[in-house]
C-alpha cells in the first residue's frame, strides 16, 4: 500500500522517527486508532527502543507510558497464569502446546513486544480433552458458557472446549484440540503440529508451534476467523513472525510446503500478499511464487483485496466502507467455519437468543 493510503499506525511503526514530528491532532489520531487495535503499547515501544520517547510530547507521551506498563504488566500476568497452568496439567501427563499470544511471550519471539492479552490458549491432543478438562476443573477453572445450545456447539461442532475462566484469578483459558473448527472447509492435521512442537526453553513440560506452524496458525487465526477487529495487529504479528524466522535459511523453502501438508495454502497465500502489500514484509520472490498454490479465482481475490485492504485498517479509519467489509468478512468466516445447514441453523439460533434478550 503506498504511503499516501497507508494507516496511521503502519505509518508510526514504518518509520518511527517521523513520530517527533507529529502534531497533536495527528497524535490524537494516532493515539485513538492504535488503542482500539491493541497496538499502542507497540508504538510506545518502537520509540522506547529508539530512545526517543522522551523527546515525545508530554500529552502523547502520558499514554504511550500508560500502555507501556500495561503491557508489561499483562505480560508479567501470563507468565504467572502460564505457570499455574503448567503446575495444575503437570500430572495429567499430558503434553501442552502454548498458542498465539502466550507462545510468542514465552517463546521470547519479537511478535510478543507490547502485546496486549485477553486469554491464554493451548493446544492439547484430542483425546486428552476429558482428562485436561478434569484436572482443570480440580483446580479452580470452571466454563464460562452455561447455555446448553452453547455446550453443545462447542464440544460438537468447534475446535476446542468451552472457554474456561478461574473462579478466583478470574483469568480466561481456551484449550483446543485443533486449530480450526471440525466444521471448516479447511482441515489442519492437529498431531502434526504437536507433533512438530518445540520445547520452551527452560520450562521443559510447555512447548510451543515449530516456526512454520506459527506462521501458519497466525495466517489461519487471521483470515479464517470471524473476530476482525484485530485484524492489523495480527497482520502486525505475522510481519514480526515472517521477518525473524527468515533469518534461518531453511525457513522460507519449508513454509509452502507444510501450508500445503496442513491444508493451508489459502490462508497462506493472503497472509503474503497483504503483509507485503500492507506492511512491505521481505518476503522472497521464489516464495511468493510458490504460494501461488493457494492463491484463488480472480473475481474472489480482487474482492478479498477490496474486503481485506479496508478491514486491514483500525476501526474510525477515514475509509467509510471499512464497517461494511468488516460485517462481510465476518459473513465469510462463519461461512469458512460451517455446512450451510449447520451454519443456518446456528445464526438462526442466534438471533432468535437476540430477540430474546431485547424482551427481557
Amino acid at each position: 500500500m503506498s504511503s499516501s493510503h497507508a494507516d496511521p499506525v503502519v505509518l508510526a511503526l514504518r518509520d518511527v522517527p517521523a513520530l517527533l514530528h507529529f502534531s497533536l491532532p495527528q497524535w490524537e489520531t494516532l493515539v485513538r486508532q492504535a488503542r482500539r487495535t491493541n497496538l499502542l503499547p507497540r508504538v510506545a515501544l518502537a520509540l522506547d527502543e529508539l530512545g526517543l520517547l522522551p523527546q515525545v510530547h508530554p500529552a502523547p507521551r502520558a499514554h504511550l507510558e500508560s500502555a507501556r506498563t500495561l503491557a508489561q504488566a499483562q505480560a508479567d500476568a501470563v507468565r504467572r497464569e502460564v505457570a499455574f497452568i503448567d503446575r495444575a496439567l503437570a500430572a495429567s501427563g499430558v503434553r501442552v502446546v502454548l498458542l498465539k499470544g502466550a507462545a510468542y511471550l514465552m517463546a521470547g519471539v519479537s511478535a510478543s513486544r507490547g502485546r496486549m492479552f485477553s486469554d491464554i490458549d493451548i493446544l492439547v491432543p484430542r483425546g486428552a480433552l476429558a482428562n485436561v478438562e478434569t484436572t482443570l476443573l480440580l483446580h479452580g477453572w470452571q466454563t464460562g458458557k452455561t447455555n446448553e445450545y452453547d455446550q453443545r456447539y462447542y464440544r460438537r461442532w468447534m475446535h476446542e472446549l468451552p472457554p474456561l475462566r478461574h473462579i478466583s484469578r478470574q483469568t480466561w483459558l481456551d484449550v483446543h484440540h485443533a486449530i480450526l473448527p471440525t466444521t471448516a472447509r479447511l482441515k489442519p492435521d492437529s498431531t502434526k503440529l504437536l507433533a512438530a512442537s518445540r520445547p520452551v526453553a527452560g520450562e521443559p513440560r510447555l512447548r510451543v508451534l515449530a516456526p512454520v506452524d506459527m506462521v501458519l496458525h497466525s495466517a489461519a487465526h487471521l483470515f479464517c476467523n470471524e473476530d476482525v477487529g484485530n485484524s492489523l495487529r495480527d497482520l502486525l504479528d505475522l510481519d514480526s513472525l515472517l521477518r525473524e524466522f527468515a533469518r534461518d535459511e531453511a525457513f522460507w523453502p519449508r513454509l509452502s510446503v507444510r501450508a500445503g501438508e496442513l491444508d493451508l495454502t489459502r490462508p497462506l497465500y493472503y497472509a503474503l500478499r497483504y503483509a507485503v502489500r500492507l506492511l512491505d514484509t521481505p518476503v522472497p520472490a521464489q516464495v511468493l511464487g510458490a504460494a501461488e498454490i493457494g492463491r484463488p479465482p480472480s473475481l474472489l481475490r480482487g474482492l478479498m483485496d477490496t474486503l481485506f485492504m479496508r478491514t486491514l485498517q483500525p476501526q474510525g479509519a477515514a475509509d467509510g466502507l471499512a464497517s461494511l467489509a468488516r460485517g462481510s468478512l465476518y459473513v465469510r468466516a462463519h461461512w469458512l467455519r460451517m455446512p450451510p445447514l449447520l451454519l443456518a441453523h446456528h445464526l438462526a439460533v442466534k438471533a432468535l437468543r437476540r430477540e430474546d434478550q431485547k424482551a427481557d
